[in-house]
């Protein structure tokens, strides 16, 4: 299994979020035996799709969620049987993939912007109090990464937020290729180019190609 100290350096070295979420998806979610795991900020929820906007609007819920409440108000992580009775818990989350829950707050300026958390399935154990003291650490080196991250790029956490295929068309629109040509390269329809450039541009705050080829650049250097 990997180490603690290897996850630390791993979250430093990490060069933007897309890099920064694999090592949770992979080496955090090893080392904690997670089932399932993530990594949310809360100023990137108005990014997502509508219906997967609205289920994690609830999830994270405090008045829905009393792991949510917990996090808002100590800053600190936790499990759901620190908080709530396991009877209670299949109320509030049935789901046999989510059985178990440990989270943690991501913090900047005294604020939590955001929620690293992970899953346990029905019949693994619950989190333990090593496990918390663990994502305690962990938790202070996400911060650390997030507020350099903001003070060298302050849209850095949003810009991060297009998909493989937004990405693809953005490396296009600079090469000057048209919504044609682009659709064409990709294999679909005109139509999704321009859908996806809307979203893009919302993702972004630009207004044009020019602009968001402009911002793209200045953040990968």
């Amino acid at each position: 299994m990997i180490a603690l100290q290897a996850l630390f350096h791993e979250i430093a070295q990490a060069k933007d979020e897309e890099a920064l979420r694999s090592h949770i998806r992979a080496e955090m979610s090893e080392y904690f035996s997670a089932t399932r795991c993530g990594l949310f900020f809360f100023a990137q929820i108005s990014l997502l799709d509508s219906k997967f906007q609205k289920a994690l609007q609830i999830a994270l819920s405090p008045q829905h969620n009393p792991v949510a409440r917990y996090l808002l108000e100590h800053h600190a992580p936790v499990h759901e049987a620190l908080v709530v009775e396991p009877k209670t818990w299949r109320l509030i989350c049935p789901r046999a993939d989510h059985w178990h829950v440990m989270a943690g707050p991501i913090v900047s300026n005294g604020q939590l912007v955001g929620v690293v958390g992970f899953t346990r399935q029905q019949g693994m154990p619950t989190f333990d109090s090593q496990n918390l003291i663990d994502l305690s650490a962990l938790c202070l080196h996400i911060s650390t990464w997030v507020a350099i991250a903001q003070s060298q790029h302050p849209k850095l956490l949003q810009t991060e937020r297009l998909t493989p295929r937004e990405k693809q068309i953005a490396n296009l629109v600079a090469q000057g290729q048209t919504n044609a040509e682009i659709s064409t390269e990709l294999w679909i329809t005109e139509n999704s180019v321009k859908q996806a450039l809307k979203r893009m541009f919302r993702k972004l705050e630009v207004s044009s190609r020019t602009q968001m080829v402009a911002k793209l650049s200045t953040i990968s250097k």
